[in-house]
């Protein structure tokens, strides 16, 4: 991995709802404080959230980004969430000319602002909002070898100190939140659950092996239960492109009823 950046895969939860004292996202908001807390301040962050697919790879390249509230019936406060950090443009530039060295058209946007999938975990793991951010988008094709592509062309960051963070969730099937949980149900979660911690995770692969497993991941008991639709997997595989690597740490935890997990590689 290149030793100038460090990657990690946050479950973000759900909306605005960890920013809002819901007991259900407690042990996420935990999870990520204790991480910020466990690792060295970031001079920069590369945020890759599953609220963004575009054509080509975008990369937000303004000095001061708005936000963007893309959620919807949440209490009026949800609405005057601030999250004031910084853009960092010259990191846009280095970002897009990486991605196009690697054959990977690349974009930058000077108007969108940052979406629920970089503000709201953001202010729970750095809530000064001191550390400036840039926010690179999924492509719309969602392909998972595409997305490693994305992250093997990352690894050649060469600035100090960057944090590049893949928000998305490790389950995500909005039908099944909001349903009563039921042995099937259950059991589909934990075995998505296990076989994504045994491929991030174990030594046991070589990288061409764990790479073969994450492109193909529909495949894995569970998948297409846990994952009815891609994007909030994706930002993973962007974190393992950089990382080529065995993550160093796990989270395994519960939110809104669901076994997730983050990884820190």
């Amino acid at each position: 991995m290149n030793p100038l950046a460090q990657a990690i895969f946050i479950s973000h939860g759900g909306g605005p709802l960890p920013l809002l004292g819901d007991a259900a996202h407690a042990e996420m908001v935990s999870c990520l404080q204790g991480i910020a807390a466990g690792m060295p301040r970031p001079d920069a962050i590369l945020m890759v959230s599953a609220h963004w697919e575009e054509e080509v790879a975008a990369i937000t390249a303004q000095a001061n980004p708005s936000l963007i509230y893309d959620y919807y019936g949440f209490p009026p406060a949800s609405y005057d969430i601030q999250y004031p950090c910084a853009g960092l443009p010259s990191l846009a530039r280095e970002v897009h000319q990486l991605l196009e060295q690697h054959g990977i058209a690349a974009r930058l946007d000077e108007e969108r602002g940052l979406d629920h999938g970089v503000f709201v975990p953001l202010k729970i793991m750095y809530p000064e909002a001191d550390i400036p951010c840039v926010q690179l988008s999924l492509l719309n094709t969602l392909g998972p070898a595409q997305h490693i592509a994305i992250g093997r062309a990352l690894s050649g960051l060469g600035r100090q100190n960057v944090l590049v963070i893949g928000s998305g969730f490790s389950f995500h099937n909005m039908r099944a939140f909001f349903a009563p949980a039921n042995e099937e149900s259950t059991r589909l979660n934990h075995a998505f659950e296990d076989w994504l911690v045994q491929v991030c995770s174990s030594d046991a692969y070589t990288e061409e092996a764990r790479s073969r497993l994450l492109i193909n991941w529909a495949e894995a008991p569970g998948a297409r239960f846990c994952h009815p639709r891609e994007e909030h997997l994706l930002p993973l595989h962007v974190c393992y492109g950089l990382a080529q690597a065995p993550c160093r740490e796990v989270f395994r935890i519960n939110i809104m009823n669901k076994a997730s997990s983050l990884y820190v590689w």
